[in-house]
């Protein structure tokens, strides 16, 4: 996977990209990360990139001329016109679904906008997937670029020792992540689930499994709509949902000083 950022600040993104997993996955080949300077691509004596906008209106604005002439270069130097992804609060969520899409191509394009924005004209011309990192506003694009790039590269065979860990992990058939342990077996007076002592691996899958349910139906029970359970599971669902109902009111009343039993 080639991936190109088309930014006024390359060293965040070198810098960030060359540590830790994504560091392992580019010196190994399997990954290449290249920061394009768009301010290289100024005409202007003093590099800038930014005018004020027409209407009026507070801050700068991008000039198209600069990005245009980046993108060009960049696309006749690899001879091809991969996917360009313009980081915008106004674009599609990034999901995990997404990156999978994106994990299945060779080269991406990273657009990061600064000050107010970029040249609507220039967009309109290179952009084709306008992507957010979440309903807020940054200074830049360059945070959620290098979001994304970690995510999708984790997806790319190889970059992660243990293959089963990208299967494994959050929204993956739209569940939330079993919780993990690890030593010590007794930690502040918590055990270890004995489940997972147990070497029992048939045992460790359905409990994870139904963790995950479980965590998915408390925290984010939005997901559970398009969530791959099977019907045995969801009767599962629902009765750990009256059990755990139950068992709130029950200390509720017994909170009160009556008697919890007509509850349990």
């Amino acid at each position: 996977m080639h991936y190109y950022v088309l930014t006024l600040f390359t060293e965040m993104i070198t810098n960030a990209c060359g540590e830790s997993i994504l560091g392992r996955a580019s010196q190994k080949g399997l990954i290449s990360v290249e920061a394009i300077n768009i301010r290289d691509y100024s005409t202007n004596k003093h590099n800038r990139v930014d005018d004020y906008p027409y209407g009026g209106g507070a801050g700068m604005v991008m000039q198209p001329m600069p990005v245009y002439d980046a993108w060009k270069d960049l696309t006749e130097r690899i001879g091809k016109k991969p996917r360009v992804l313009f980081m915008t609060p106004q674009g599609k969520p990034f999901s995990q679904k997404l990156a999978e899409e994106y994990a299945k191509e060779e080269d991406l394009i990273f657009l990061c906008g600064h000050y107010e924005g970029i040249d609507q004209r220039v967009l309109d011309l290179i952009v084709t997937d306008e992507v957010s990192a979440g309903d807020f506003v940054l200074t830049g694009g360059e945070l959620p670029a290098m979001m994304m790039i970690d995510c999708i590269s984790r997806l790319v065979p190889g970059v992660l020792n243990n293959e089963a860990s990208a299967q494994d992990e959050s929204f993956e058939g739209n569940l939330l992540e079993y919780p993990q342990y690890t030593r010590p077996e007794v930690f502040m007076g918590e055990s270890v689930p004995p489940v997972l002592l147990s070497g029992h691996h048939g045992n460790i899958d359905k409990w994870r499994r139904e963790q995950s349910i479980l965590r998915t139906a408390k925290k984010r029970p939005d997901l559970l709509k398009n969530a791959e359970l099977t019907q045995k599971e969801k009767n599962w669902l629902r009765e750990q949902l009256i059990k755990k109902n139950k068992k709130a009111v029950s200390c509720k009343m017994n909170a009160k000083g009556k008697n919890p039993d007509a509850f349990s």
